[in-house]
């Protein structure tokens, strides 16, 4: 079902979203991103976290902030969620709730300097998308299952094995 273009559906511009779609097709580097983040230490285990695309800082650690370990799998729902909505939008599918529930096991002994089985990133993540949805039908709840199935970008991080470069420099 196509949609109008110049609707806005769940919040999103389904213009500005299909034309960046056309534009990504044509040019693929048009979807490129390299992001920078910078984690300052601020005290006991605590860190400021700021993007060079500007934005608020985030704090992670310490006893009043989630650790890093939550926010990877807070940040693996949040980008199903907006996987959700986008994929949603371009269906012309309006959500009336959406949840999406991510678990994790890890281990922190090898973390510690202890001897462990296993390092101390995660062992296991799944989650869980929840959506609700009035006007969808089967056909489009199909396409929009086959589009999480496919993976967000989080996800597909996750899934698979990604080559991490570490350089210390110490003054």
């Amino acid at each position: 079902m196509a949609i109008p273009s110049d609707r806005d559906v769940n919040g999103i511009d389904v213009g500005a979203l299909s034309a960046y779609v056309e534009a990504v097709a044509a040019d693929p580097t048009r979807a490129d991103r390299n992001p920078v983040v910078i984690a300052h230490w601020v005290g006991g285990t605590r860190a400021e976290v700021t993007s060079a695309l500007g934005g608020p800082p985030v704090y992670m650690g310490g006893d009043d902030d989630p650790s890093a370990m939550g926010m990877l799998l807070r940040t693996l729902a949040a980008c199903d969620v907006e996987l959700v909505a986008n994929r949603a939008a371009l269906l012309g599918i309006v959500i009336d709730d959406l949840t999406v529930e991510a678990r994790g096991y890890f281990n922190v002994q090898r973390y510690l300097g202890l001897d462990a089985d296993h390092g101390p990133g995660y062992q296991r993540v799944s989650y869980t998308v929840r959506l609700k949805a009035r006007n969808a039908t089967p056909e489009q709840l199909a396409q929009l299952h086959e589009a999480c199935a496919q993976g967000s970008p989080v996800g597909d991080t996750l899934e698979r094995s990604v080559p991490v470069s570490f350089e210390f420099e110490a003054g």
